[in-house]
Parts: C-alpha cells; sequence; structure tokens
C-alpha cells in the first residue's frame, strides 16, 4: 500500500494541486494522510478543505484548523497569523468549519500515530530537536510517529541503546521503516520553512518499507497575487518564495 503523507497545506491550493498531481505522477496512492494545519495563512481555505474531504483520508487536526473551527482562541498567535485567521473564518461554510471540529488530536493507522505537534503535545509543540524527539518518544507507543507543525521535514531515530539520532531527509532518498522506532515529518506542503520554497511531502510504500521525500515547484507568484487580492498581510506573501 502507498500512503501519502501530508502536512502544514495552509490554504494553498496551487501548492496542494501540485503535490496531488506529483502523487499521480509517481504512480498514485491509496491513502492521504493528513498532519493538520489545511487553513489559514494562505488564500484558498475552502477549496482546500474542500479537496481533501473528497480524498480517501485519514486526518488529525492542527492548532489553524481547531482556531478556524472556534474550538481555541488566535491569543497565542502572532499578529500576521491571528489576521489571516480572521479572513480564514469568513472564507468557511458551516460544512467546512463543521468538518475542522470534528478533526482528532491523533490517530492510529496500523504502527504509525498521526499527529500534527508532538506526542507530548499534538497541538502546539515545534518538535524539532533531538533532545525534545528523546522526551517525545516516551509518549506514545506505536512504532512510528508522523508528526508536522514545524514544517521542515526530519527524521529522529531512537537507536538499539535508547539514544535519539538525527537521520538526514532529503529528497528522493528512501528511508527504511524498519527495527528502529521514528519520529518523522514530512515538511509542509504550502509554507515551508527550511530555506526550499518548493512544496514538501512524502510517500510511503508499506510493500517495500520505504518512506521517501518529494518537494514539487508550484506557482509560487500566482498564490501570493491571490494572497496580496485579499488583502492578507504582506509578511505572509513575501515568506512563500524564500522558503522561510
Amino acid at each position: 500500500m502507498r500512503i501519502a503523507i501530508l502536512a502544514d497545506i495552509h490554504a494553498n491550493l496551487d501548492a496542494f494541486i501540485a503535490v496531488l498531481r506529483d502523487c499521480e505522477n509517481r504512480g498514485g496512492v491509496e491513502e492521504y494522510w493528513f498532519l493538520g494545519d489545511v487553513v489559514n495563512y494562505g488564500p484558498d481555505p475552502a477549496k482546500c478543505v474542500e479537496i481533501m474531504r473528497r480524498l480517501k483520508h485519514c486526518a488529525v487536526c492542527g492548532n489553524h484548523d481547531l482556531a478556524a473551527a472556534g474550538k481555541i482562541s488566535t491569543r497565542l498567535f502572532n499578529p500576521d497569523a491571528a489576521a489571516a485567521m480572521e479572513w480564514t473564518i469568513k472564507q468557511l461554510n458551516p460544512q467546512d468549519a463543521g468538518f475542522l471540529s470534528a478533526l482528532e488530536q491523533t490517530a492510529v493507522r496500523g504502527d504509525f500515530m498521526l499527529l500534527h505537534g508532538s506526542p507530548r503535545d499534538p497541538v502546539w509543540e515545534y518538535l524539532i530537536s533531538k533532545g525534545q524527539a528523546e522526551e517525545n518518544f516516551s509518549y506514545f507507543s506505536s512504532k512510528y510517529c508522523f508528526v508536522g507543525h514545524s514544517h521542515e521535514p526530519l527524521i529522529f531515530r531512537l537507536d538499539e541503546n535508547g539514544h535519539t539520532e538525527y537521520v538526514n531527509f532529503n529528497e528522493g532518498i528512501g528511508q527504511v521503516i524498519g527495527d528502529f522506532r521514528l519520529i518523522i515529518n514530512p515538511g509542509s506542503v504550502g509554507q515551508p520553512r527550511d530555506g526550499d520554497p518548493r512544496a514538501s511531502y512524502a510517500i510511503l510504500d508499506s510493500e517495500t518499507s520505504m518512506i521517501k521525500l518529494y518537494r514539487v515547484t508550484y506557482d509560487i507568484g500566482a498564490t501570493q497575487l491571490k494572497m496580496v487580492k485579499a488583502n492578507l498581510p504582506l509578511r505572509l506573501v513575501a515568506r512563500l518564495e524564500k522558503g522561510m
């Protein structure tokens, strides 16, 4: 079974569609696993939710999804994120909001746990360091865990001695899903923050026990133009082309 792992679409329809097309060009997938934050920042929240709902999927909520559904406050958001969220909420119909509201914070599919932030704090924690990963391995019982939220592709591995290692997760290079426990982040579809502006996602192949990271070029300028027309914060517009 081949599964696409997507996180942090952030209402970037052009990036989302480019990733879906890339999946098809690589032979297709049987299911999509979404790791939260389908909305906010970008100019097409309703359309992204609509497409996601049509796909065969398993999805968990992110902090922006919860805010859009009215389940958490934006008081912890930075001013740009809060301003974008105010606009985003107005774009969603009751069905969109209801769908986001119904998403759980965690899901388990076989040996994999899915969540947005970290096993310790599925909504808010940015899991980016070996120290954090080492602590978080004790917060989930499945063999592997997929996370998002940081917008950076990465893998942490727990070795046979109980030590946490950082594993390079580079484009097109397969990582074996084997004996070691792993925490895996596929990066962000709609707003990468690792210095590469291309959309980021991964494909898990259960038959070969491999996961590969892919980067996809999309029309950043078209997305930026829509954001400007929607009067979304200019800092959010500018950061797309920098991947930061």
